[in-house]
């Protein structure tokens, strides 16, 4: 079978490499799949360069994030056949899963799309459910809309019914961002300073929650955006990570709350299942339904992982391997 590797770390474009090798076999409590399409994440680059928190072992496979047909049930339960979402496959061909990281998805929802849904709405799902208490009929500010967890931030914000203020950069995506459904979308390149903006927006009262996954000096603009115990989602930093002087924090009674999803999981691990549940039920209904770029072949995964690396994708970059 077909499996990229990275033996060196830097850019991906510069470092990945596709080879042949020997498929897997089933472990205990793991199946097979046949891979069909996988989901890429910013964490993805990171760990490509050595600049995770988690810094996986060499050679090392990018894509944490699956969705395929099960080609070998071992002793999992499963049906050939079966398709399925998965976290942990990466890309290559035939993956070997454990089976509490695969969930059965309808045949209504494509590969593509499935791929987009485990990092993403569960790191969001997380965030805004269990980190942010966010409530029907709140503010909820999300920076990066147009990227893969901010477009996850709108459609799972307007479920849980709150109000929608989006902050994305150029006209393609904020033109993305009202067609998921965010009630007011600012363009930061148009408006950097966007405080005033949003002050404006809420008459003056600021937002419930931001849902912040820029860093760098988006982070300080929306921390002035904050309302009266308010809650200050931590995502990322993918331009820079930011300081907080503490007496504003204090002045205006708002929260900084971190978000840090893969580790819950292993304090939680029963969590994850919860949440892709939740996540799963949303699809028929459409009130889920991943924003992904056009996606890429199995080809052209170096070039995805570059792209993705250099911001020139929108909502999730997704690889489609058959």
């Amino acid at each position: 079978m077909r499996i990229w590797h990275l033996h060196e770390l830097g850019e991906p474009a510069e470092r990945l490499r596709l080879e042949t090798v020997d498929p897997p076999e089933a472990a205990p409590g793991h199946a097979l799949i046949e891979v069909e399409a996988v989901g890429l994440s910013f964490p993805d680059v990171l760990q490509c360069r050595g600049e995770y928190q988690v810094k996986p072992p060499l050679p090392f496979t990018p894509g944490g994030e699956a969705a395929g047909r099960i080609v070998d049930p071992g002793d999992s339960g499963f049906d050939v056949g079966t398709r399925v979402m998965a976290m942990g496959a990466g890309l290559r061909e035939i993956a070997s899963v454990a089976v509490g990281s695969l969930w059965p998805i309808p045949d209504s929802l494509a590969p593509e799309k499935a791929a987009a849904i485990p990092v993403n709405y569960g790191t969001t799902w997380f965030a805004l459910h269990d980190r942010a208490r966010l409530a029907e009929g709140e503010t909820l500010l999300v920076t990066g809309a147009a990227g893969g967890v901010g477009s996850a931030a709108i459609q799972l914000g307007r479920a849980a019914g709150a109000r929608i203020i989006a902050v994305a950069g150029g006209e393609e995506k904020v033109a993305r961002c009202r067609e998921l459904g965010a009630d007011e979308v600012i363009d930061h390149r148009e408006t950097p300073d966007f405080v005033d903006l949003v002050r404006e927006l809420t008459d003056g009262r600021g937002v419930d929650v931001a849902y912040e996954a820029v860093g760098g000096e988006v982070f300080t603009r929306v921390r002035r955006c904050m309302a009266w115990d308010g809650r200050l989602l931590v995502i990322g930093f993918v331009a820079g990570i930011p300081d907080a002087p503490m007496n504003h924090v204090l002045l205006k009674n708002y929260s900084i709350v971190g978000v840090h999803w893969g580790a819950s999981l292993g304090r939680n691990p029963e969590s994850l299942s919860e949440q892709m549940a939740a996540v799963l039920d949303l699809t028929p209904s459409g009130v889920v339904d991943p924003l992904i770029y056009p996606p890429f072949s199995f080809e052209e995964a170096a070039g995805a992982l570059q792209a993705l690396a250099d911001r020139q994708t929108y909502g999730k970059a997704v690889v489609s391997v058959t």
